[in-house]
């Protein structure tokens, strides 16, 4: 069995969502995980911001609006008046949920239910018009068996019980659709598995089922050498290892979600991305086996602070980095770079939400500055710490850019380098002429 997953712009029209169907209904026997409707996250994040603020009347009209864009989508998507109508009494049922709400009472809680919707809806409208033209598809709800542990990790011995006894209900069928992005918590309240955790969820998925390989539809050929949005002339990758690509999603590459490759990448599941508009074109193959070339691509990530704490108690003493590390853990802060020297650690991380208060905190070890508005530049490539000359190409390229950080060394597959926002371009231009 074979998991595809396709993101909000595979589903993001009854155009779209017609579309899909081609490309998934054939003899394989697969689980299909479909995010909600592009734009409709959003939609659901501003109102529960609005609910929150106590602009109910505000929230109501955001709700009607959404609404009325699903019903243009019920409109054009079905052909008889049964299934119309049976679509739009689904969709019912989710609007007067989310009337429901009001900002006397509402919480997390309420918050992760509204979430939630986008998901419900799309996979039922898109189940719905498979029955309509014959399709004998199911609808396996992922709230039934995607479940998270008391540390917020995916409860996998869960999540395959009940996922394998949820199918042995149904020998004869061969397409399941299902819900990507939402669980429950340990606690069994609605949850999910944060922005882009589609991506996530198909993988869990595969590896829960010991799935024959993983295909990821989005609206792009595959992993790029270079940002094409940044940076003119760049190609698709053809094959990457888990590493690399592991490296490249965590760095900035925003067409696969970080943590999408661990549970295939444990499984030896093989991860394709594919393009939707594109169904023909190769795509990039994910697997154990990388492909040709030492330096595969460059990647970045945006709006990150870096931190320096410079103090004289660091010369000859140990202990003093635990004791930095243990503010950021205490504000769930994860760090992305670390550089030391013997009076000084200077580190990033991506979530200011308690920057004032670590900030505060650090002031006790020493001198403390923050630098905002820098960038993370990501050379990805097979072994590139261990590989004579490479170092030297990426430095030669970036002669003309101030870095502020380096980190080389610390994974096998990738050298890092902090440089101000305003320097992204010319940087990953530079790579992108003197690396391929």
């Amino acid at each position: 069995m074979k998991v595809l997953k396709f993101g909000g712009t595979s589903v993001g029209s009854a155009e779209r969502m017609k579309k899909l169907s081609k490309l998934i209904v054939n003899d394989e026997p697969k689980i299909v995980v479909l995010s909600a409707m592009s734009g409709t996250t959003n939609s659901l994040v501003e109102i529960t911001t609005l609910l929150r603020q106590g602009k109910k009347s505000d929230a109501a009209a955001a709700v009607n609006r959404l609404e009325e864009n699903y019903a243009r989508v019920v409109a054009e998507l079905y052909d008889t008046d049964d299934y119309t109508e049976k679509a739009a009494g689904v969709l019912k049922q989710h609007f007067e949920l989310l009337r429901s709400f009001s900002p006397e009472r509402f919480s997390d809680k309420e918050e992760r239910l509204i979430l939630s919707q986008g998901e419900l809806m799309s996979t039922a409208l898109q189940n719905i018009y498979l029955n309509e033209h014959g399709v004998p598809s199911v609808l396996l709800p992922a709230l039934a068996f995607m479940r998270k542990d008391q540390r917020d990790e995916p409860d996998m011995y869960f999540i395959r019980e009940v996922l394998l006894r949820e199918l042995a209900l149904h020998p004869e069928c061969t397409l399941f659709i299902t819900q990507g992005y939402i669980c429950r918590n340990f606690q069994g309240e609605v949850d999910n598995l944060k922005r882009g955790g589609s991506d996530y969820s198909a993988s869990i998925i595969a590896a829960a089922i010991g799935a024959k390989e993983v295909q990821i539809w989005t609206d792009i050929d595959g992993f790029h050498n270079n940002d094409p949005r940044v940076v003119e002339k760049t190609h698709s990758i053809s094959h990457l290892s888990f590493d690399e690509a592991s490296e490249l999603a965590y760095f900035g590459a925003k067409i696969l979600h970080p943590t999408c490759v661990i549970p295939v990448q444990e499984s030896k599941i093989p991860l394709w991305i594919k393009n939707t508009m594109n169904p023909e074109a190769f795509g990039t193959l994910i697997s154990a086996e990388t492909g040709p070339g030492a330096i595969k691509a460059v990647a970045a990530k945006d709006n990150i602070t870096a931190i320096k704490i410079k103090s004289g108690r660091m010369l000859l003493a140990y202990g003093f980095i635990r004791r930095i590390f243990e503010v950021f853990e205490e504000y769930k802060t994860p760090i992305d770079m670390i550089t030391t020297s013997e009076v000084a650690v200077s580190l990033t991380v991506d979530d200011t939400l308690n920057l004032d208060k670590i900030v505060g905190c650090l002031k006790c070890f020493g001198y403390v500055e923050v630098d905002h508005n820098m960038t993370i530049i990501c050379v990805v490539g097979n072994k590139i710490s261990e590989s004579r000359g490479l170092a030297a190409k990426v430095f030669n390229a970036l002669a003309d850019i101030p870095i502020r950080m380096i980190s080389f060394g610390g994974s096998r597959y990738n050298i890092s380098l902090l440089v101000e926002s305003v320097y992204k371009k010319k940087a990953m231009e530079a790579l992108n002429e003197n690396l391929f």
